[in-house]
């Protein structure tokens, strides 16, 4: 049982940044110490990657500053725990050393199309409308394209690991990973949560022999201990249990006290995400499995808007010049000026509508897409460009939730919003206003590193269950609730325009593509 005084040491490695946060057993942020990475580098135009070392010596400066300079005392550190960003895969040798780049989550090669399915098994996958799906997948798999065009690497890998499988090792020597990390082209059974057989259809797809698969644990059990060369390169005393989490979107959904299936989390993240979290499994869309919930034998349902919220940082790129020399000089948050530039902006943004599908290779799912703003008038600002794109993507992720609610025969009561948009206040409401439903803000913003903090907590039983603990360490901070006349005119825009958008740009996105060639 607790004391109230124990500390979790919670790693948080993302997509731009590694966060190392001391959290203690009634989910306080203690200490915090954040460090910017560079995502990927790209030598080819969609590739992204980076490597592993780099990513090692980031967390180890991270964790270093954090225990270095903490006034906290050490021994007060019971456990630590880590959870990372998704699908980034790394290959290495029998030595633990990387034989290439990682393969970053972002990157967009394309593998060529393999032996599977078959003729006729593609003429059955066909029938029921999953062919281009599949083949989608097989293309999209970093392991087919490593194996078409770098056999020499493939062959000379002893690992085949996740970047969280990749942490762990430089933090134990093991190899070893947590079930909830299981999120990419691997031959994973996510029905069963357990590494396929050879015949399985997964490992068809994604041809990963078994001894190039780490070893599985459940979330909340031991990985193993922090070794004393780990220790060394990242001030982590040695010995300290390290306490399997899950995936950075899984521990979101924790940290978020999201586990009743009629309760919905939102991340206005990176990538932006409508989940639920449900004991039994169903596939929201047919052939994207329900991911692994940070709660052992648990599944997140998911609808994805991919780099969702990273059109906040295209936007100011591209139009934020005068809110970023601003921020500078007065030590304001960009975003919080872009808040206050909307704030009188009307709900629907006087017409203007955005579908936020802007990358290329983005799938609706299945198929491509680009990004579209419609409805231009001399009376638009940058502004109304702004407040558009947080109303689109609460337009994306609505149509995902509602789909959700279809699939699951679950009705959602009430929504949790997480991820760098929920510091926003026009973000909120207008959540709020376009779900019609009550919304909240958890207390902190820190809801991943709080997520892999309550698997340790309940590893190290400091709390009976998880119930317990998303009870003690989880809480709102506000409540948002729907403005009636807001609610309405979106209502209109979802209906009449944005659910109809996709469906009438499709063949100009197809015209677009033939014509210039671009997306691929």
């Amino acid at each position: 049982m607790t004391t109230n005084n124990e500390l979790i040491l919670s790693i948080d490695a993302g997509t731009q940044s590694i966060r190392a946060v001391l959290i203690d057993t009634k989910g306080n942020i203690i200490e915090i110490v954040k460090t910017e990475i560079e995502a990927y580098f790209s030598i080819k135009p969609g590739w992204a990657e980076q490597e592993p070392e780099y990513f090692w010596t980031k967390l180890s400066e991270t964790t270093k500053k954090l225990l270095q300079n903490t006034s906290i005392k050490i021994d007060r550190i019971k456990a630590v725990t880590i959870t990372s960003q998704r699908g980034t895969v790394i290959n290495l040798d029998k030595k633990g050393k990387a034989l290439r780049p990682a393969i970053v989550w972002l990157d967009q090669r394309q593998a060529k199309q393999t032996n599977y399915p078959s003729k006729t098994l593609g003429m059955m996958f066909g029938v029921i409308n999953l062919k281009n799906s599949i083949l989608t997948a097989v293309k999209n798999a970093e392991c087919n394209w490593l194996i078409q065009n770098q056999l020499d690497i493939w062959n000379k890998t002893h690992k085949y690991l996740y970047l969280s499988g990749y942490y762990t090792y430089k933090l134990i020597g093991d190899f070893v990973d947590s079930i909830g990390n299981t999120v990419g082209y691997m031959p994973f059974d996510y029905k069963k949560q357990k590494w396929t057989s050879e015949k399985h259809m997964n490992f068809k797809m994604f041809p990963v022999d078994d001894d190039k698969k780490v070893r599985l644990i459940k979330p909340s059990e031991v990985l193993g201990e922090i070794s004393k060369k780990a220790s060394e390169e990242t001030g982590i005393p040695a010995g300290l249990p390290l306490i399997a989490a899950a995936s950075d979107k899984a521990c979101e959904v924790l940290g978020s006290g999201v586990y009743e299936p009629d309760v919905a989390c939102l991340s206005y993240g990176t990538t932006a995400t409508v989940q639920t979290t449900r004991k039994k499994y169903i596939e929201v869309t047919p052939f994207f499995p329900a991911y692994p919930s940070a709660i052992p034998e648990y599944f997140n349902t998911e609808i994805m808007i991919y780099r969702g919220f990273w059109l906040i940082n295209w936007f100011k790129k591209q139009f934020g010049y005068r809110e970023i020399a601003i921020a500078r000089s007065t030590g304001k948050a960009t975003e919080q000026l872009f808040d206050e530039m909307i704030k009188k902006i009307p709900a629907g943004s006087m017409g203007l509508t955005i579908q936020p599908y802007w990358s290329p290779g983005i799938r609706n799912p299945g198929v491509e897409a680009k990004g579209a703003i419609i409805g231009f008038g001399d009376v638009h600002t940058r502004a109304h460009i702004y407040k558009a794109i947080l109303e689109g993507l609460a337009y994306a992720l609505k149509d995902g939730l509602l789909k959700t609610e279809q699939r699951t025969k679950t009705k959602i009561k009430k929504i949790i919003v997480s991820g760098g948009g929920s510091q926003s206040e026009q973000a909120m409401q207008l959540t709020a206003d376009i779900f019609d439903l009550k919304v909240e803000r958890p207390h902190t913003y820190e809801t991943s590193a709080l997520g892999a903090a309550i698997n340790a907590a309940v590893g190290m039983k400091f709390f009976p269950d998880f119930k317990t603990a998303i009870n003690e360490m989880c809480r709102t901070n506000k409540v948002y609730k729907t403005i009636p006349k807001n609610r309405d005119i979106y209502k209109k825009l979802f209906e009449d325009v944005y659910l109809k958008m996709y469906k009438k740009l499709q063949p100009l996105y197809n015209n677009i593509r033939n014509i210039t060639g671009y997306p691929k």
